[in-house]
């Protein structure tokens, strides 16, 4: 409502003006974001019956499991159907669950979808995302005032995934395909720890034997294929007269070289990217699509990745975006057209009926709002109103004027 002594023009004009794209794309966006989350997840049947879910999106229910209490986790359509009233908090998407809803840990609740569970699953994990706290600041998501990352998301917003400062502590190894693959790529240049140097500035420098990384996290994980390779050039160096006073220089680039062209011979892509220097920091980092397609999955890598329990990486269906593109698949084909229905359920005579009134309703729209396009006026609520109070006017005008002759 206009103040008194505003003219109520002016009051239009300070109404924030919306077009029908800018509707269009904001509801578009809103879509692929709910899919995002929700993905292939069925919203109408309890997940537990497909045992631990690969992925699926994920609530906790604060009112059930509060603070204090054993964490749980609920499936989507346990949300829905017995949550529904509840304070949930989003877990968005987690791997390897298998729904709680109603077990041992709801002391007051049954599951109405699927009430004949276990007590427990003992194959969950849980975490503190379960009592509304995220990432290792342990704060509420979203947390605007809060960067705890260690590393700000590139400007351009092209990548698909991310790896938080503590998962890169216990891989890392993803250190050195970070120097290659990563979208902010992590070279010598930057700030931290410089590995498989001699010596860099003032930085801390380490050699490592083997490759190996420097906290040795993954120093029996890591695959080792240079020892042999250095026991073979040594011992060709010893056999062969010294030349020059540069043979030691000599024997070292050898080794090197030979040290290279072992691990190319191995198959493993780590080893080889482990030969090459690379800074490891304590910071998040950002990765492309289809990144992991380049993790080596030799014999020992992959043993590497079972026992740090991330075999999941060389999984390419495990990604959020396979995951929300499963669902899109299945919302397609789920998704069914109301007109084409309506149609259908219709005799002949109803179905050309019904097509001519459509037709009649998008031309006669079409030009009225081209009346505010020309005029270059914004379209308000009155207006579309106005339209269809007039349409059907004219439809009810055009009824009481038919003429019927009996066959």
């Amino acid at each position: 409502m206009a103040g008194a002594g505003e003219p109520a023009g002016r009051q239009s004009e300070l109404e924030p003006v919306v077009s029908l794209v800018d509707v269009l794309e904001e509801d578009e966006e809103l879509e692929n974001e709910a899919c995002a989350v929700l993905g292939g997840s069925d919203s109408e049947k309890c997940s537990y019956s497909q045992g631990s879910v690969k992925r699926q999106a994920l609530y906790a229910c604060s009112t059930c499991t509060p603070e204090g209490e054993e964490p749980a986790g609920i499936c989507l359509a346990c949300s829905y159907e017995c949550h529904g009233s509840h304070k949930l908090f989003e877990l968005y998407t987690k791997r390897n669950f298998r729904c709680d809803c109603g077990n041992s840990k709801f002391k007051n609740l049954e599951c109405k979808l699927f009430p004949d569970k276990a007590k427990i699953n003992c194959g969950n994990k849980y975490n503190d995302n379960f009592f509304g706290l995220y990432c290792i600041c342990k704060r509420p998501y979203p947390d605007p005032e809060d960067e705890h990352l260690g590393a700000v998301p590139p400007e351009s917003g092209d990548f698909q995934e991310m790896v938080c400062q503590a998962c890169m502590k216990r891989c890392s190894f993803l250190w050195a395909y970070a120097a290659h693959l990563a979208v902010t790529k992590v070279t010598a240049e930057d700030d931290g720890l410089l590995l498989n140097v001699d010596a860099v500035g003032d930085q801390e420098v380490i050699q490592p034997e083997n490759g190996a990384h420097h906290d040795g996290a993954l120093k029996e994980d890591v695959p080792d294929h240079g020892k042999a390779a250095e026991k073979e050039v040594k011992a060709e160096q010893m056999n062969e007269p010294c030349t020059s006073s540069s043979s030691e220089a000599d024997l070292q680039t050898a080794f090197k070289n030979q040290h290279l062209n072992t691990e190319s011979q191995s198959g493993c892509k780590l080893e080889e990217l482990k030969a090459k220097q690379f800074i490891k920091k304590d910071t998040a980092t950002y990765w492309p699509l289809n990144w992991r397609s380049k993790l080596c999955t030799c014999k020992d890598c992959m043993k590497m990745y079972g026992d740090l329990d991330v075999l999941f990486l060389t999984d390419e269906c495990d990604t959020v975006l396979a995951y929300e593109n499963k669902g899109k698949v299945d919302q397609a084909a789920d998704s069914r057209d109301p007109l084409m229905d309506t149609l259908n359920s219709m005799n002949r005579v109803q179905q050309v009926e019904l097509i001519c009134e459509y037709n009649d309703l998008k031309t006669e729209l079409k030009d009225y709002l081209k009346r505010f396009a020309d005029e270059g006026t914004v379209v308000k609520r009155e207006d579309i109103q106005q339209f269809f109070e007039e349409f059907q006017s004219k439809k009810r005008r055009r009824v009481d004027g038919m003429q019927y002759y009996c066959s």
